[in-house]
């Protein structure tokens, strides 16, 4: 990979749109989510969308592949490749009853489901893999939302960098939402500072990180191996119990 700055070839990124509209209506978040990934794109990140809610064959559960668990059909064990095989994982979608949407949320348990599966380094499989979050709507939630979903990621092994969220909200109830005509001969949101400066520098991070990160061969394999605490080693831990 290029030591350019600015060069990010090399990586790839997957974004999750849980808005509940289904495709071909435009989508809300789909149109911030277009934001970063034209940035990406600009600088040789391929990336992909995938709107959950235009996805009905992904199961719901906590096992890899729920085919196996009374879910004939289950899409997520593909879907989970293109996971595994991206760098950067933005998990993005609306705010309902202050709290992410049951679209996100699917995602989420999804992802959890794979967390007992290891990479070549007997790690968890999310290590390695930068992640960030895109939130949109017309209630108070944006950081609530963006603590469930960067805990949840972090949690699964993925590396979080500096300003990993960014979203907008409209004016409280009912009205324009991010994208609309906001009456006055303009798209609600698409002008503001807060939202567009905040897109701009999480995508910049989660490329900075994820570059990083990839040049230097993901998280060091040291301490950290499931792998090798199931077959015994410890890594200077020490029981209390026994000291």
């Amino acid at each position: 990979m290029a030591d350019d700055k600015t060069d990010f070839s090399g990586l790839s990124a997957i974004f999750f749109n849980g808005t509940l509209t289904k495709s071909p209506q435009p989508s809300h978040t789909g149109r911030l989510i277009k934001i970063s990934t034209e940035i990406m794109e600009k600088h040789g990140v391929k990336t992909e969308v995938i709107r959950t809610v235009d996805r009905p064959k992904i199961a719901t559960g906590v096992w890899p592949d729920m085919s196996e668990h009374g879910w004939p059909g289950d899409e997520w064990p593909a879907l989970y490749k293109k996971v595994e095989a991206a760098d950067i994982l933005v998990l993005a979608g609306p705010i309902w009853l202050g709290d992410n949407s049951s679209m996100t949320k699917k995602i989420i348990e999804r992802l959890y489901s794979c967390s007992s599966l290891l990479n070549d380094a007997g790690q968890y499989a999310f290590y390695g893999k930068v992640g960030g979050c895109l939130i949109t709507g017309n209630e108070d939630g944006i950081k609530h939302c963006a603590m469930d979903v960067l805990y949840s990621l972090q949690h699964l092994g993925c590396v979080i960098p500096p300003q990993a969220d960014a979203g907008w909200i409209g004016e409280a109830g009912p009205g324009a939402s991010y994208g609309d005509d906001d009456g006055k001969g303009g798209k609600a949101g698409f002008d503001n500072d807060f939202t567009n400066r905040n897109t701009t520098f999480m995508t910049w991070n989660l490329m900075h990180l994820a570059k990083m990160l990839k040049n230097n061969g993901g998280i060091p394999a040291e301490g950290n191996q499931r792998s090798k605490w199931d077959d015994g080693s410890r890594f200077d831990f020490e029981n209390p119990e026994y000291r």
